[in-house]
């Protein structure tokens, strides 16, 4: 990219090192070329300019758009038969079998397509990479704290490259520390799950399944902090910024607890769920009226975290809402084939009447 560019292609502003650290930086920002200090760092704002210009997006509509995008795509997988019972289920759901209500558009099993979707759904992972989600999401926590602390080159690379009606309300500082704590502690709460509550199992996924599940992660952790970018640049972060030393909002002293209280009844489930000897129907008073109640406490704790997360005068982080759209999504996706096939495997009247996820709606 031409670094005498007033606006790169993805229409976002471009900040020099000097300026991230101003406390009164106005904005739009001045032009220059960042990540001077190494070759890499001098690549990865290139990279990042690449991707925009491409999409045509900033960094916080590319994100949105990122979540959004996975979730249709997911949704549209999963209506037809031909593509879900390839490519949706994982584990012991597997073995479940779809019946189509549709008939001529079947796909002939002797047909090129077919062929291929099946070479394509061949490619699987073992279901134990779960926990790389976890992994990365503690490392990724842990990585844009201390770039947030520092205003290094990564965050730079993306602050700048945010168009200033963005900018325009900003989540507090307090607010980013508190939601940046929270993705952490969720993070280390899972990855510790998946030690503690993990049998020896043979079972696979859909290497996409991998895949989307890494980004995912690596995008959660920049969209919790991304619509406070603003705040970020005016202040320099520093230890006593993670002191409480003022009351909670309205807000934080009505959200929080649920993020607590869904992250308990969470880690509930699991704990029963890995108990259960193996293809056991659950019965916990948790799972009578839901197939999925670990399902619902995920979408509510990512729920919470875009409540939490509202910049200065909106209801809601709507990047960070996003990435709950497709938490429903996925999530919801696989309750029903998880109800499905406790179907087949327990009888039609098992969980006939339990909810997928939600109850009441879904």
């Amino acid at each position: 990219m031409n670094s005498q560019q007033n606006i790169p292609q993805s229409g976002c502003a471009v900040l020099n090192h000097q300026s991230i650290t101003s406390p009164n930086l106005p904005f739009p920002f001045t032009p220059t070329t960042l990540g001077q200090n190494s070759l890499m760092m001098d690549v990865l704002p290139r990279l990042v300019d690449r991707a925009l210009a491409i999409a045509h997006l900033d960094a916080v509509d590319a994100l949105r758009a990122f979540f959004l995008f996975a979730s249709c795509t997911i949704l549209s997988v999963s209506l037809l038969d031909s593509l879900r019972s390839r490519f949706v289920p994982y584990g012991a759901r597997a073995t479940v079998s779809f019946e189509s209500d549709s008939t001529p558009s079947e796909l002939s099993s002797s047909s090129p397509l077919s062929h291929i979707l099946d070479y394509l759904a061949s490619l699987k992972v073992p279901h134990s990479y779960f926990t790389q989600f976890y992994v990365v999401s503690v490392l990724s926590s842990v990585f844009w704290g201390a770039q947030l602390l520092y205003h290094g080159q990564a965050f730079q690379a993306i602050a700048t490259r945010i168009h200033p009606e963005h900018l325009q309300r900003t989540m507090s500082i307090n607010q980013i520390m508190l939601c940046w704590l929270l993705m952490l502690v969720q993070g280390v709460r899972r990855l510790h799950e998946c030690f503690a509550f993990s049998k020896p199992s043979s079972s696979q996924m859909w290497f996409a399944h991998w895949l989307v599940g890494i980004a995912f992660y690596l995008a959660i952790s920049i969209a919790l902090w991304i619509e406070g970018t603003e705040s970020l640049l005016s202040h320099k972060l520093s230890l006593d910024d993670v002191t409480v030393n003022i009351a909670p909002s309205l807000r934080t002293f009505l959200c929080l607890p649920i993020f607590l209280f869904a992250s308990g009844l969470q880690h509930d489930a699991h704990h029963y769920l890995f108990s259960l000897t193996k293809y056991t129907l659950p019965s916990h008073p948790l799972f009578r009226r839901i197939v999925c109640p670990h399902y619902t406490a995920e979408c509510a704790i990512y729920l919470s975290l875009a409540l939490l997360a509202a910049p200065r005068g909106e209801l809601i982080n709507k990047t960070v809402l996003s990435a709950a759209v497709f938490v429903a999504v996925n999530l919801g996706v696989t309750a029903a084939v998880t109800k499905r096939w406790y179907m087949q495997k327990f009888g039609e009247n098992s969980v006939r009447e339990r909810w997928n996820m939600i109850p009441w709606v879904y």
